[in-house]
């Protein structure tokens, strides 16, 4: 079986050792880094997820520091949302789009000081973009990745396993919002987020020697919460509408047809702002809509189209078989056409047509 060469351009993380003891089951390239995709099976991993707690090795999250008198100016730049509502504590969810309003990455943006800023980005290599930008504008900002790998832990048991290894303060930690806490002899950003709708934190460790330190923390304290190795998992994410930049939004989308016309509210200037105003007053032409696929499907790891009297009005680019819900759950980029719930259309796979129905709203 094929395997994945680790070099400087593809990296193993501060948590590699952690994940190939636990018995990664495969992984994907992210970010340059690698990222692991399952561990016992896609299945019972969500199983699992749905009913305990798992660590997560999510390095391939990498941070572009945006740091300096004219941090803040950059980063309204950069995003529709407006920058100035953020909070000292808070995390945002900021689509970065280009000159033609599409998307480029969907970073989680954490505000460390009014002139220091992360943005944990998506698969994408932002930094670049951020970095001409500010050169092209002669700004006084630095841009750069810093040595921060995110450990995300999630589940229904999250706060209890977080509680044993920080103390029960991450217990007032509300959603989106962080915590500098104590580990060891340093300390660390402890978010109240992650990339599942089972609820739980990611720890942004702040230098590589920390990570197998923590990781084995967090493993001693859990046995009895039955905590276990986990990625983000592919079953649980389309059920919750998790979108996936490079999958179902790329840059030939906007915001607005990724369902984040909300996030597009800063009354400056930014970059897009012009080619997106008519999708502001209007709405777009297409949007991501949750479906239902009949019959049996295989993976989908190229994007489906889908179909209606010949033509085509949209594709599916996640799907998968929910074992909770006993249907082949889906998300996909709709036309205006056949957006409405209970509309029928055909999806053209590589197994075969089958029949979609869109769905009114997601699974959980």
């Amino acid at each position: 079986m094929a395997v994945i060469t680790p070099s400087r351009r593809v990296r193993k993380t501060p948590f590699s050792p952690g994940v190939e003891a636990a018995g990664v089951g495969g992984y994907t390239v992210y970010n340059h880094m690698l990222l692991p995709t399952f561990f016992e099976s896609v299945e019972a991993d969500a199983a699992h997820l749905k009913q305990h707690v798992q660590v997560w090795d999510v390095a391939c999250e990498r941070q572009v520091q945006i740091k300096g008198p004219d941090a803040l100016r950059l980063m309204r730049l950069l995003s529709p949302r407006d920058m100035d509502r953020m909070q000292a504590d808070q995390c945002y969810y900021v689509p970065i789009v280009d000159q033609n309003g599409g998307m480029l990455n969907d970073p989680v943006a954490i505000k460390l000081a009014d002139d220091h800023y992360w943005l944990s980005v998506a698969d994408g290599d932002l930094w670049q973009f951020a970095l001409g930008i500010a050169i092209a504008l002669g700004l006084d900002v630095e841009v750069s990745e810093p040595d921060v790998s995110p450990l995300a832990v999630q589940g229904p048991k999250a706060d209890d396993l977080m509680a044993r290894v920080f103390g029960d303060a991450v217990r007032d930690i509300r959603f989106f919002r962080y915590k500098r806490l104590a580990f060891e002899d340093t300390e660390f950003v402890v978010a109240r987020s992650g990339w599942s709708k089972q609820g739980g934190f990611e720890i942004y460790v702040d230098g590589a020697d920390y990570g197998m330190p923590l990781w084995e923390c967090l493993f001693a304290n859990g046995h009895d919460l039955k905590v276990r190795a986990g990625c983000p998992n592919n079953i649980e994410r389309i059920e919750s509408g998790l979108l996936s930049f490079g999958s179902d939004m790329r840059r030939e989308n906007t915001p607005y047809e990724c369902g984040l016309g909300r996030f597009c509210n800063a009354p400056d200037d930014y970059i897009g702002k012009a080619a997106l105003a008519d999708q502001a007053e209007n709405g777009p032409p297409r949007i991501i809509r949750p479906m239902v696929i009949e019959g049996e499907i295989g993976p989908c790891a190229q994007s489906w189209p889908l179909m209606a009297a010949g033509r085509q009005v949209g594709q599916i680019a996640s799907a998968v078989y929910s074992p909770e819900f006993g249907v082949n759950v889906a998300i996909g980029m709709v036309d205006r056409s056949h957006w409405d719930a209970g509309t029928r259309v055909e999806v053209l796979t590589e197994h075969g047509m089958r029949w979609a129905e869109v769905q009114s709203n997601f699974w959980r």
